[in-house]
């Protein structure tokens, strides 16, 4: 197929790229000089839309956007995290709209903050009851930008995507330090739930949904089996081999993150209905095994 990615050398697009290699022919816009970028045969690099011919592709896999929890939010780290994910969601799809013929999928990026904080109840992709804060403005808006494409010819998918456990960046990578000096431990009460996902199964979900052509609308891209913020200190700390006693309380968190602490101090109980019902199978469906199969 032909292929154009956004977000390609982020922490997913990077390992979806590696998983595509010799399978598809693939075109990254990207931020980054092209002539520093490594040559190979099945990517092309541009800078802009302008430089991309939408009649000449069959999917559009669109994950730009800047890290929701690298920065405070600050009133101008908030607006860069949502022009980020919403200015090139918008672009593509008018592009996808005024193609004549237009590439029959866009796979485009939302995440499980599209609930809002949410208790122990499991959240499927049908749950209306969003609690109403920064996290669920960005992803619905986002969304609506990305079903502007959605048209007879365009099938579109939204990956509302959790927690991504890899050893190579993420939430997991932040974590790390804090752990291997056994200074880890939960954060709050440790009751809020973590709705994760396997890179691998990340990647394999995005291509499955590539693959199937009847496939739409919303996907939560999340393991079977949430955990809570406790147990996920637990097994993380277990797999390192290390105690997991320092609990950081929610007003010192607030002191460091401001009210970015609150992705961190509520979470959302997800469950990936709508990919187990169309038969997707995953690799990773609890956390110790999905711990044991990264290198950490």
């Amino acid at each position: 197929m032909r292929i154009l990615v956004t977000g390609g050398t982020g922490l997913i697009g990077s390992a979806l790229l590696k998983y595509w290699h010799g399978q598809h022919q693939i075109t990254v816009l990207t931020r980054a000089a092209v002539a520093k970028l490594p040559k190979k045969s099945d990517i092309t690099y541009v800078n802009s839309l302008k430089q991309v011919d939408f009649n000449q592709l069959d999917a559009v896999i669109n994950l730009a956007g800047e890290p929701i929890a690298n920065k405070r939010w600050t009133d101008a780290q908030k607006q860069r995290i949502c022009n980020s994910r919403w200015h090139i969601t918008e672009q593509l799809s008018e592009h996808i709209q005024a193609a004549s013929t237009p590439p029959a999928c866009l796979i485009s990026g939302s995440a499980v903050g599209f609930y809002g904080r949410q208790g122990a109840e499991f959240i499927t992709e049908e749950y209306r009851a969003f609690y109403p804060e920064f996290s669920h403005d960005i992803c619905a808006r986002w969304e609506n930008l990305a079903m502007r494409a959605d048209s007879e010819k365009t099938r579109v998918c939204l990956l509302r995507t959790g927690i991504v456990l890899s050893a190579k960046g993420g939430a997991l990578a932040k974590m790390l330090p804090a752990f291997r000096f056994g200074l880890g431990g939960p954060l709050g009460n440790g009751e809020q739930y973590m709705s994760w996902i396997h890179i691998n199964d990340m990647v394999k979900l995005i291509d499955f949904l590539l693959q199937s052509p009847t496939l739409q609308g919303p996907f939560n891209a999340v393991a079977p089996k949430a955990v809570t913020n406790q147990q996920f200190s637990q097994d993380l700390a277990k797999r390192l081999k290390r105690p997991a006693k320092f609990t950081m309380p929610a007003f010192m968190l607030r002191l460091l993150f401001g009210e970015m602490a609150d992705l961190l101090l509520y979470g959302q109980r997800v469950v990936p209905q709508q990919a187990v019902d169309a038969g997707f199978k995953f690799q990773f469906a609890n956390l110790p095994a999905a711990l044991a199969d990264l290198e950490l």
